[in-house]
């Protein structure tokens, strides 16, 4: 109960005193016994109930005083106010708040969305709140790269399920023991599959059926630095026994010597890998081909090379028409660059050497985080020449990074790029220098610094 029930100040017009049961309601009749309802507010746990900061005070009792406003269901749980007629002190007790006494009608200000509550420890806001943007900044980054990540994840696993993988190195027999670099061969061809009668116009490629090596080299990805070496298509090796990949017939070596490019063409990428392993002593740990196709349409999807040509040249065959300086190459005219042999003194030296400054400028531009973390240019270049890149059956597309990071590498000075070691001519053909050719390839094997030179 409250402080004020039992108080008994007040009479009636006979001089008699209110019982404590009712709440005067000042009429001629007193009404009928009326009990306060005992409100208490739910305390929280471990909390102590709020209590008014002093006892509340009753207004001065004696005959004329002011009537006590009779309780009305369903006004404030807990409230007693004097009434609001002459007289009425608006005093309220503040129970039905926990507030201390003095606290007006004792309903609690509006609170919730829009309102400003101002104060210590208010928010102090506007209506709604201003916009977070240092929140809205991180969860858009979020999302950004989450899109980003899942996009990535799914062109690689769609251009590592595309990747054709028709090269099985295991029919190659009778091979050099492992080294410690990785090794790849890197085949151009002159394939003119999937290629229309208008692009083999535009290409300057001609319309010979099957196809051929048009530049081979070694790269040899290595701890003490990376070497790539051009193998002349004109080089003078021996054809040795081996494995033909449909047949499964083995062939006898007749000693007979040729020129490199015919492995290919008499067995295919099977019988060239155990050329070069036979004439070199170095093994092939991975196998990678391109044609011309291909290789035109990455360089269109990279947005074309940038490239410094010292001494300008022209080439009707190969359509090159070249002037000197710095100047970026499209599809079309990067094949012819690679391909131009007859405009040089040494035809197929001078070209492998073109082959190989352009392979690491375009490895310079593919292997750079702008191309390979963004899945919408990295898309368009894998697609661009997964039609005509033929790999081993080991190789995945992580070997394929490596091998243009270690290409990129070797053009940033980082390696060494080099033709394979000539000591002159049999035939028309170039004969490799025995003496040079072993300590090359010792030192690769090794993992040692290359410190041979080639022609």
């Amino acid at each position: 109960m409250s402080d004020w029930d039992g108080w008994s100040g007040e009479q009636d017009q006979r001089g008699r005193r209110d019982d404590g049961y009712g709440r005067g309601s000042g009429q001629a009749q007193p009404e009928g016994a009326q009990r306060m309802r005992h409100v208490q507010r739910p305390a929280q746990q471990g909390a102590q109930p709020r209590r008014p900061a002093q006892p509340p005070v009753p207004p001065p009792a004696g005959p004329g005083g002011p009537a006590r406003t009779p309780y009305v269901p369903g006004q404030q749980d807990g409230s007693y106010s004097s009434g609001s007629g002459a007289g009425g002190d608006g005093y309220d007790s503040g129970y039905n708040t926990g507030q201390v006494y003095g606290g007006g009608n004792g309903q609690q200000p509006p609170t919730g969305p829009g309102r400003r509550t101002g104060g210590p420890g208010g928010t102090g806001g506007p209506a709604g709140g201003a916009p977070n943007w240092g929140k809205r900044i991180r969860i858009g980054s979020i999302v950004l790269v989450s899109g980003l990540l899942v996009t990535g994840i799914g062109t690689y696993f769609w251009a590592d399920s595309n990747v054709r993988r028709e090269v099985d190195l295991s029919k190659v027999i009778e091979r050099p023991k492992e080294g410690d670099c990785t090794t790849y061969l890197i085949v151009g061809s002159d394939s003119r599959e999937g290629m229309s009668d208008e692009e083999k116009k535009k290409l300057h490629t001609g319309s010979a059926e099957g196809k051929r090596t048009d530049s081979m080299m070694i790269l040899a990805k290595c701890s003490s630095g990376n070497t790539m070496i051009s193998l002349p298509r004109d080089s003078d090796v021996e054809i040795p026994s081996f494995v033909g990949s449909e047949s499964g017939k083995k062939f006898a070596g007749t000693g007979k010597r040729t020129k490199l490019n015919a492995a290919y063409a008499e067995d295919g990428p099977e019988l060239l890998v155990r050329t070069v392993e036979f004439n070199t002593g170095l093994r092939i740990d991975h196998y990678a081909e391109i044609g011309f196709a291909g290789f035109a349409n990455i360089v269109d999807a990279l947005g074309g090379v940038e490239l410094n040509i010292e001494k300008g040249f022209k080439d009707e065959k190969s359509g090159a028409d070249f002037k000197e300086g710095t100047q970026t190459l499209n599809g079309e005219q990067s094949l012819a660059y690679v391909r131009t042999r007859y405009a040089f003194a040494e035809s197929d030296l001078q070209r492998t050497k073109n082959q190989q400054k352009f392979l690491s400028a375009l490895a310079s531009q593919a292997a750079t985080p702008s191309t390979v973390l963004n899945p919408f240019t990295l898309y368009p270049v894998l697609g661009a020449g997964l039609d005509t890149l033929i790999v081993d059956k080991d190789m995945g597309l992580w070997d394929m990074g490596q091998m243009f990071f270690a290409m990129k590498g070797i053009s940033s000075g980082d390696g060494v790029s080099m033709n394979m070691p000539i000591s002159g001519q049999r035939g028309g053909n170039l004969v490799w220098d025995k003496a040079k050719v072993q300590q090359l390839v010792q030192q690769i094997q090794k993992d040692e610094k290359v410190t041979v030179r080639g022609n």
